[in-house]
């Protein structure tokens, strides 16, 4: 009985999910998905790349790769819409291994005024929240994920914005895959230059991150800590969950 309650205990529950997703990940040095997926015959193919492909979202591989592999194999026609597919697929697994395995240990220490914001948003805005996040360039696709999964977001509109959120840059990578043959095809060169685009929006987004972390200079809060000053920026009240 002590066994099985213990079983049940959020970390138990947490620990769990730790050794799904490095099992999954450690999977990768056994075989290689790409070989895999050109070796399942005619019908099956596709409906065995799209599993391939959201057990590769879980082990952390590149989403970009999979969706290039998604065009050279498929073409533009086909590839879109299996890439998208495998991408909700391993969205939505791992959002039920976050949500069934790690909420319950992991929630009760968000910390941090940026931390409860975020899960404030993703809980009250859940459709526009995970949205933004998905079309946002640079986010890891699997921190969103354990995010939402974390956080109160409802699975509709978590399921809906991934849809809509990853259809842009998943569309421009696979494109790039299929045209690869012919570089200087108007197709290749159109998804080269979203690609590029993306990531110069990434590059962009993570400089002013860091300018807005870095302290403004010697008028920094802690400067003045000892004077009983508080600056009218540190004068907010941390966010209610």
């Amino acid at each position: 009985m002590n066994l099985s309650r213990a079983a049940r205990a959020p970390w138990a529950r947490l620990a769990l999910l730790v050794l799904i997703l490095a099992g999954a990940a450690a999977s990768l040095l056994c075989w290689d998905p790409r070989q895999v997926a050109t070796a399942v015959p005619g019908a099956w193919r596709a409906p065995a790349f799209v599993a391939l492909f959201a057990f590769g979202t879980l082990a952390f591989l590149p989403k970009p790769a999979l969706n290039v592999a998604a065009g050279v194999l498929f073409g533009a026609r086909w590839g879109v819409p299996l890439a998208v597919l495998g991408t909700t697929a391993g969205a939505v697994l791992a959002f039920g291994l976050g949500r069934g395995l790690g909420q319950r240990a992991l929630r009760p220490l968000l910390r941090g005024r940026a931390l409860l914001a975020l899960d404030r948003g993703l809980t009250e805005h859940g459709f526009r929240s995970v949205l933004l996040l998905r079309l946002v360039p640079g986010v890891p696709f699997q921190a969103v994920n354990l995010g939402a999964a974390l956080s109160g977001v409802r699975v509709r509109p978590y399921l809906a914005a991934t849809v809509l959120g990853v259809l842009p840059g998943t569309a421009a990578y696979v494109v790039a895959g299929a045209c690869a043959g012919s570089p200087t095809s108007p197709a290749f060169l159109v998804s080269g230059a979203v690609i590029v685009g993306l990531g110069v929006l990434s590059l962009a987004g993570a400089w002013r991150a860091r300018r807005r972390a870095a302290p403004t200079g010697p008028m920094a809060p802690t400067a003045q800590a000892g004077h009983g000053h508080i600056p009218p920026a540190t004068r907010r009240i941390a966010p209610e969950v």
